[in-house]
């Protein structure tokens, strides 16, 4: 679950985003709120979220100095339309996204997506899959140990995860490595090996097996390009 924090001066921005998030049954848990910038901070070091929903203009610290303060975190602005420009600047100190009000839940749901990184689903145990994929990725896998964790058997998580995301377990594992891949391979600071061990393949033959598969050329013909 993506633990998430509000901070808003006006209460029913916390109130209304629980709604579409209920309502969406997008993957967040609200863990706290803050009504200004200064106890945004405090709450922020207190909770250490995975996502901060935050407003501009607050009394103490409006959401660029928090922004500021915080840089390590990630951060989705909701603003009402006369503070663009105010967001603009956020935008440019690393949001993730801006969100005007009143929100509109389609274009929350994709906010959210681009901030953690990945889609998610109308099903709460797929969810958790590719929450857990996505966050270790690296790490050897085991669709048995995962499907006793949310109380279901090996062939009805597999049958489910194909029914919401057209692809087996272990292709959606083997792309988000893939992708992350590419990123280290575009930044040409590391070996076509090391970036094989880092994204979780310690024999690199399967890495240029999946690589090519989803390429259609393999690493090296990449970097070329």
């Amino acid at each position: 679950m993506i633990r998430a924090i509000v901070v808003d001066d006006e209460p029913a921005t916390a109130v209304i985003v629980k709604s579409v998030i209920e309502r969406e049954l997008v993957p967040i848990e609200i863990v706290g709120t803050a009504s200004n910038g200064r106890k945004a901070c405090e709450l922020i070091d207190e909770v250490a979220p995975d996502l901060v929903f935050m407003d501009i203009r607050m009394p103490y610290k409006n959401g660029l100095d928090v922004m500021r303060e915080k840089p390590d975190h990630k951060y989705i602005i909701i603003t009402a339309y006369d503070q663009f420009e105010y967001a603009q600047e956020a935008l440019r100190l690393g949001a993730k996204d801006l969100l005007l009000k009143p929100l509109k839940a389609n274009q929350f749901r994709q906010a959210i997506e681009r901030a953690v990184g990945w889609n998610f689903t109308k099903s709460p145990d797929v969810n958790k899959v590719l929450e857990y994929v996505n966050a270790n990725y690296k790490e050897s896998f085991e669709v048995s140990k995962l499907a006793k964790e949310i109380y279901t058997t090996p062939t009805s998580l597999a049958r489910l995860f194909k029914k919401h995301m057209g692809m087996s377990i272990l292709t959606y594992l083997h792309t988000v490595r893939i992708n992350h891949a590419i990123k280290l391979l575009k930044t040409g600071e590391m070996s076509i090996s090391e970036i094989a061990k880092e994204v979780g393949y310690e024999n690199i033959n399967n890495f240029y097996k999946y690589f090519k598969r989803f390429n259609g050329m393999t690493p090296a013909e990449f970097i070329s390009r």
